[in-house]
């Protein structure tokens, strides 16, 4: 009896957990959706929401202190570059936690950006309600928005590419290809792809 006790609690906790599970799998945006404007302070002191007059943007959350992110900075100034001409900029999203990651504190931001030259926006959301709403989990995360009148609709999430430790190995170019699919007016071929990168550092709640 006590057996039979015991694995009907397994198989409830567990089942439990799946349930949880895919509600948090659940949460943020999906493909398709309308991304709601922001206002964030940017490490020059602006604040920063998305843009007006561009045709979208590609929001990346970011951060100072992940191996994954210091290894795709350059390939994330290398979008900015090619793709803010044509209406597309990055705003990279910084939501850690500084108590709990001191090094992506808004100061050691406005250093990190300032050693990289950083050509994009670089903003602070330390309520943590913008990567919320996103549903962003790691760091580099990328939503790729496109605007369709006054909405900024999710085209793409997920990675920059599939391989952040060598850009010379890069085979697949998931940004770019997704981008290059928006502007000619395509649909995105591939629409979404695992994050590969550091847990967000949430903040704790008070006990």
């Amino acid at each position: 009896m006590k057996k039979i006790q015991i694995g009907f609690i397994l198989t409830f906790v567990l089942g439990m957990g799946l349930i949880f599970g895919t509600v948090a799998q659940n949460q943020g945006y999906k493909i398709g959706d309308v991304a709601t404007d922001f206002k964030l302070q940017s490490v020059d002191g602006s604040w920063v929401s998305l843009p007006e007059n561009a045709k979208g943007a590609m929001v990346i959350f970011s951060c100072n202190t992940c191996p994954y992110v210091v290894a795709y900075e350059d390939r994330m100034i290398d979008l900015h570059k090619k793709y803010a001409p044509k209406g597309y900029p990055v705003i990279a999203i910084n939501a850690n936690d500084a108590k709990v990651s001191p090094g992506d504190s808004f100061n050691k931001m406005k250093e990190r950006s300032k050693s990289k030259k950083f050509l994009f926006a670089y903003v602070h959301d330390q309520s943590q309600e913008v990567i919320k709403a996103y549903g962003g989990l790691r760091t580099p995360h990328v939503y790729l928005l496109h605007k369709e009148g006054d909405d900024f609709i999710v085209k793409y999430i997920g990675a920059i590419d599939n391989n952040y430790q060598d850009p010379n190995g890069v085979t697949e170019k998931y940004v770019e290809r997704a981008l290059d699919d928006v502007m000619n007016g395509r649909k995105v071929a591939v629409e979404s792809t695992k994050a590969i990168g550091c847990t967000i550092k949430w903040t704790k709640k008070a006990e």
